[in-house]
């Protein structure tokens, strides 16, 4: 088997035997990287640290993603203040490029008063107007009501679209 080092280096074709107890020495693993070439590549490595750097790496990449669909879940008989903590944490959401869906869950005896949950949503649009547009109308089901907003294009953007079509005329 084809045998690398620490450090990249090629160590050449070397016996089992003989790459296990240079790892021994060094102190590493021997890891198979690639078992379906001819001969199998196998790497000197130190396995704990490799499998905490990807998974430290995976975890990063997780943290990148733009544009998911996050939800905001209200109550009809929310307060204003609770109200008002909601929709500064949609606005955050928002100002990272995700879509929000606003939730109105009703329990019990409230699915009786519909329409304060329609009230509570249109609050909610009404102080996002700014940051944010519907994708599409309230929709009701069973017990809940929902909103989907999407992030409206940012003051740079469109600035620079506005200079883009001014210099192209």
């Amino acid at each position: 088997m084809s045998v690398i080092d620490e450090d990249g280096e090629q160590l050449g074709n070397l016996l089992i035997a003989k790459a296990l107890q240079i790892a021994q020495e060094r102190e590493l693993d021997l890891v198979m990287v690639a078992p379906n070439t001819e001969p199998p590549v196998c790497r000197l490595l130190d396995y704990g640290k490799y499998r905490y750097e990807q998974i430290k790496k995976d975890k990063k990449g997780h943290k990148s993603v733009k544009g998911l669909l996050r939800e905001v879940r209200l109550r009809p008989k929310i307060e204003e203040h609770d109200l008002q903590a909601k929709i500064k944490k949609t606005r955050e959401l928002l100002a990272e490029g995700n879509k929000v869906k606003i939730t109105v869950r009703f329990r019990g005896r409230e699915i009786v008063y519909p329409e304060l949950g329609w009230q509570v949503l249109k609050r909610v649009a009404e102080a996002l107007k700014d940051e944010a547009v519907a994708t599409s109308q309230p929709s009701k089901d069973a017990r809940n009501i929902a909103l989907t907003l999407a992030p409206v294009a940012t003051k740079k953007s469109q600035e620079a679209n506005r200079d883009a079509e001014t210099e192209d005329t």
